[in-house]
């Protein structure tokens, strides 16, 4: 086969490597270098870089929209594309360019979490379970029939980093099921999404990070699972602002103001919230790194309660 691959972040890369291991990708595209880091220099995508090692031509439009572009993805004669976050939306007129159509790996269980944040949003919804989908693409926002799927547990301590390292693996291993059925001859069933159960992951921002103390405790421990490594929630404690690395919600009903610090011991900080209690575990003051409560109280002597 002669397989193009459109991907981006490093979510992208383990699919980069399960489609490139028969030498069959042909090229790769990703978004054009972006500014990064403190001297803001150009800095290449995690899947051109992986490209580049592997010798693969890599072609960078800002879109689809010109002829030229068209023509350039036409020139070379792919079977397949395989898309797995690449932050494009391709029209209908490069769908249509390779013989079996452009596939694309999402990481949810669809009709569940279309669109840009699907893992970050499962766990902030308190889904108990989420997973892969490899996907026959159409016009629509993550609306195509589903070929391929396999379910992943949520754990309960489960981040937003380690979720995605975990359905990245997942994901690369469901393209290559579907890349060995069409090496085959075999073509997976396309399964029409139900109309029922759609939700929309919304794109992360950072503003979301910002803790409201007046939200139940439980719904504040998924957003503080679901927001680390990016954007990593915050909220002001006893006067101070910190980044919550790790957090539990206990099952207390006190009669104080959201926001009241409660307990201040080697367990954790206790919050009190609109419903029950927030215990932060890991946290990081400004300009610091990650530690645990315990080592945070050495520095606050004055909030030890325990």
């Amino acid at each position: 086969m002669r397989i193009v691959f459109a991907g981006t972040p490093d979510f992208a890369v383990p699919c980069l490597r399960a489609a490139a291991q028969r030498g069959e990708v042909v090229a790769v595209y990703t978004q054009p270098d972006r500014p990064a880091g403190r001297g803001r220099e150009l800095t290449p995508s995690p899947v051109k870089r992986e490209a580049l090692l592997r010798g693969i031509p890599v072609l960078q439009p800002e879109n689809f929209r010109s002829a030229e572009s068209k023509a350039a993805l036409r020139a070379l004669k792919p079977d397949l594309m395989v898309v797995v976050a690449y932050g494009l939306i391709l029209p209908q007129s490069v769908l249509d360019i390779p013989a079996h159509g452009c596939w694309n790996v999402h990481a949810s269980l669809l009709p569940r979490w279309r669109g840009a944040a699907p893992i970050q949003r499962a766990i902030e919804a308190g889904d108990a379970e989420t997973g892969v989908c490899l996907m026959q693409m159409e016009k629509g926002l993550d609306t195509g029939p589903v070929l391929l799927s396999q379910v992943l547990p949520i754990g309960a301590s489960d981040t937003g980093g380690q979720l995605h390292d975990r359905l990245a693996e997942l994901g690369a291993r469901v393209l290559a099921d579907g890349l060995g059925l069409l090496r085959a001859g075999i073509r997976p069933v396309a399964r029409p999404q139900p109309a029922e159960g759609v939700t929309y992951a919304h794109k992360l921002d950072k503003a979301e990070a910002k803790l409201d103390w007046a939200r139940p405790a439980a719904e504040l421990a998924n957003r503080v699972r679901a927001f680390n490594p990016w954007p990593m929630a915050e909220a002001v404690v006893a006067g101070e602002r910190l980044r919550l690395h790790g957090a539990v919600a206990l099952d207390e009903a006190p009669a104080v103001a959201p926001g009241t610090l409660l307990r201040a011991g080697r367990d954790g900080l206790d919050v009190a919230c609109g419903e029950g209690v927030l215990r932060i575990r890991v946290l990081q003051r400004d300009g610091g790194k990650a530690i645990t409560a315990a080592d945070y109280l050495n520095g606050r002597p004055d909030l030890r309660s325990a």
